[in-house]
């Protein structure tokens, strides 16, 4: 993260003795990434990090399973409110998409099934967007409430669990990165700061605020590296942090605190980006006035990225380019590089009368995800996929 915090207790001085009150001493736990040579934090266990009983391989998660190639190619479209409800927010993900940088799932959570199981995922970063619901984010850090809009991006190597709150489904987008996930660069002072360009700041980003302390023996933790999965369990409870300090922790950011650039005629997709991750980028679109040229065309014109591959979940409003073509809230749309994609046929003139009768502002949010390297297709994927939407455009012709 681009700046320091302090939470809970922590002595003046980095590495020298922090006593307990009994006269032990606290266990130092230092989380660094690249070698120590980026961001990290300083964590105060009261025991020590290090002692476990045993260690168990353990199989995937249900929805798990082989990846396919996109071929033969074509756009697709998927709807994610068609996937079963059940599971938690770990083992209950329903994979999508993925490649050699990222895996992207779809978990849809009974709210009355009770806590998920403590995890860490040490191949990289996650991204977990909320689509609706609210959960707690537990985790070696603190506690975290989180709800519909938020994205939680959640460090690797963070032991943490989902505890789901609240009556509504929780429906969420996993982005798990083989990385780190940041803000993007340019966003960012040579020394971390966000510059006045950016579209959200530090004031927009909530963090855990005070140590969850709880106790326990025998504790299990799922770890995730990349031969699989293993279940590590700890001598004593994880969550046993009194105090840390850093650049590193789990945090959310809300999309509707995301500020949208506005130009006269139509701006391209890279003013919307949020994140990256290595070889991919996370943007948001969000509610915003229409492009205001007297000639504008205020809709994406046909465009083809060609070293991308261009996921969007579209998560709520009236995405007027895709009007006709069976997408909704909950869809998510794939449009492969190696295929030119664009608004529906009538969409571009039914915006721009729109406009003339008075229309001035967009109502769309979505998610997109762009990578670098062709994506895969995931078992739930076929299990949602709407067959008709690739040849939406001839259809509406």
């Amino acid at each position: 993260m681009p700046y320091y915090r302090v939470v809970g207790e922590i002595p003046r001085k980095r590495h020298v003795q922090f006593r307990r009150p009994d006269g032990g001493l606290y266990a130092e736990e230092l989380m660094g990434e690249e070698g120590f040579s980026s961001h990290s934090s300083l964590l105060y266990h009261r025991h020590a990090p290090t002692a476990i009983l045993k260690s168990e391989e353990m199989p995937e998660g249900a929805g798990e399973g082989p990846l396919e190639p996109n071929h033969p190619l074509r756009p697709r479209a998927y709807r994610t409110q068609d996937l079963p409800v059940g599971g938690d927010l770990l083992l209950g993900r329903q994979l999508l998409a993925g490649n050699e940088d990222v895996r992207i799932s779809f978990a849809a959570v009974d709210p009355a099934s009770g806590p998920g199981e403590l995890y860490r995922n040490s191949v990289g970063d996650e991204v977990v967007y909320v689509q609706t619901g609210a959960a707690r984010l537990e985790s070696t850090y603190g506690a975290l409430e989180v709800t519909s809009g938020d994205y939680v991006v959640i460090p690797t190597g963070t032991i943490h669990r989902w505890v789901p709150t609240g009556e509504e489904t929780l429906r969420a987008l996993v982005i798990e990165a083989r990385g780190h996930v940041r803000p993007p660069r340019r966003y960012l002072s040579q020394y971390g700061q966000f510059l006045e360009h950016a579209p959200y700041s530090e004031r927009d980003l909530r963090a855990p605020t005070e140590p969850l302390l709880a106790d326990g023996e025998e504790v299990p933790v799922i770890v995730r590296t990349r031969a699989g999965l293993s279940r590590l369990t700890y001598l004593h409870h994880p969550f046993d942090v009194v105090g840390w300090d850093g650049y590193l922790y789990p945090y959310a950011f809300n999309i509707a605190d995301f500020e949208p650039v506005v130009k006269s005629i139509h701006a391209p997709p890279p003013v919307h980006q949020t994140f990256e991750g290595p070889n991919f980028v996370i943007c948001s679109f969000c509610p915003r006035p229409l492009d205001f040229h007297e000639q504008a065309v205020p809709i994406p014109y046909n465009h083809h990225n060609v070293d991308s591959d261009e996921l969007m979940f579209y998560v709520g409003g009236d995405y007027s380019a895709r009007r006709g073509t069976g997408i909704g809230i909950g869809s998510i749309s794939l449009h492969p590089a190696g295929f030119t994609h664009g608004p529906a046929p009538g969409a571009v003139e039914a915006v721009i009368e729109a406009m003339r009768a008075g229309h001035t502002a967009t109502s769309e949010t979505a998610v997109m995800v762009d990578t670098f390297r062709p994506l895969l297709l995931g078992p739930a994927a076929a299990r949602c996929e709407d067959p008709e939407y690739a040849w939406s455009w001839a259809r509406l012709s």
